[in-house]
């Protein structure tokens, strides 16, 4: 990334973005704390405290003043909590968010520089560690202590329950409203789906990649459903199996949140705007086979590091040439 092009992402336009993503964290926490009680704010604060600890450090290290504007660790340390079930300890949220601030972000130069979208690090690093606390889930209304989570009653997701060709229990109106197992912040669609037109109305998110990724992640779940371990068969066969897959592919786990608060991330994804839908089917794409064919249940957030690493060749791609003076077309 050119030092420009860096600089320009860390104008006031960057901090009113950071700022604008944190406020809209605040829907998907209430909603949170209703299910889960007030866990869920302890573990935001937790991670908002470490993430500042870590800028502080940084600038220490580094004998610089800390830059009060540069606000973007506090909502990747959010993102991460948000995707990590209420029950996870304290200490999972601590390594996990030093992780995606140390080594995700101020490793590579801090703020405009990184390769890798910090929060999928965090995640990925939580999930491979601590596969036991970050893969299985509380039901909603379960009674979660801010500091005791022993006795509370663990579920997996419907995610495993499709991979193993099963069908989840839980019905249209449950997925909508996010009130079944599942990471804190990512099952409630309508408030994600109300945060996005915040946001896009802000010019904080583009259009163009969560359309080619959720398209992506849908054509896979229509044409190769794994709702009853439906093969290959032509796509007008099983119309009932085929939209009930993209039903739960679609809307449990995190992909509505994803496409929101992910791959949207302004450093990672490519600058050139004709490439944003290309990297969103790439994307999508790439998040399903790590569905269907990895152990993770959150496999979007590898999904976003794999093909963080193709956001400059794409660029590449899809640049036009300047014309040549003195050369005619």
């Amino acid at each position: 990334m050119s030092n420009e092009s860096a600089l320009s992402l860390q104008r006031p336009g960057s901090y009113e973005a950071n700022r604008d993503i944190v406020f809209m964290i605040l829907p998907l926490l209430a909603l949170a704390t209703f299910f889960y009680g007030m866990r869920p704010i302890g573990l935001c604060l937790v991670a908002a405290f470490t993430a500042m600890l870590c800028d502080h450090l940084v600038a220490w290290l580094r004998s610089h003043t800390h830059n009060r504007e540069e606000n973007s660790s506090i909502p990747a340390a959010l993102v991460l909590v948000m995707l990590l079930p209420a029950t996870v300890h304290y200490y999972v949220v601590i390594v996990s968010v030093i992780v995606a601030t140390m080594l995700g972000k101020h490793a590579f130069g801090g703020y405009g520089h990184y390769p890798f979208n910090p929060s999928a690090l965090g995640y990925a690093v939580a999930a491979v560690s601590w596969p036991g606390q970050v893969l299985f889930y509380p039901t909603p209304f379960s009674e979660i202590g801010l500091f005791d989570v022993s006795g509370v009653t663990l579920l997996e997701s419907a995610a495993h329950t499709l991979r193993a060709g099963g069908v989840p229990n839980t019905s249209l109106f449950d997925l909508v409203l996010g009130s079944y197992a599942g990471p804190i912040g990512t099952t409630s669609v309508l408030v994600i789906i109300a945060c996005a037109m915040y946001l896009w109305m802000r010019r904080g998110i583009t259009l163009s990649v969560p359309l080619g990724f959720l398209l992506a992640c849908a054509a896979v779940a229509f044409f190769y459903p794994r709702v009853n371990t439906l093969g290959l068969e032509p796509p007008w066969l099983y119309l009932d199996t085929r939209l009930l897959s993209l039903r739960y592919e679609i809307l449990s786990g995190a992909l509505i949140f994803a496409a929101v608060f992910l791959i949207n991330e302004p450093v990672t994804r490519p600058k050139n705007t004709r490439a944003h839908f290309a990297y969103g089917l790439l994307l999508g794409f790439m998040t399903m086979m790590f569905r269907y064919f990895g152990s993770y249940d959150t496999g979007v957030c590898f999904a976003v590091l794999a093909v963080n690493a193709l956001s400059a060749p794409l660029d590449s791609l899809f640049s036009r040439r300047a014309p040549q003076k003195g050369v005619r077309a």
